[in-house]
């Protein structure tokens, strides 16, 4: 509540990229996008790995 009192008024969602819960979709999305890329690179490096011990 504000100083007098009065509830504060709810953010308004108007269509930008900061704003409601646009904005909480658009994190998880980005999260998992990033955590799938991690996990493409990691398993590269891992044959890189794999590849080149393979020859010693």
């Amino acid at each position: 509540m504000s100083e007098a009192g009065e509830p504060r008024p709810k953010p308004v969602d108007d269509g930008s990229e900061g704003g409601g819960s646009r904005a909480n979709k658009g994190v998880w999305i980005r999260a998992f996008i990033y955590v799938i890329g991690f996990h493409v690179f990691a398993g590269f490096v891992m044959l890189l790995f794999y590849f080149g011990g393979r020859n010693h």
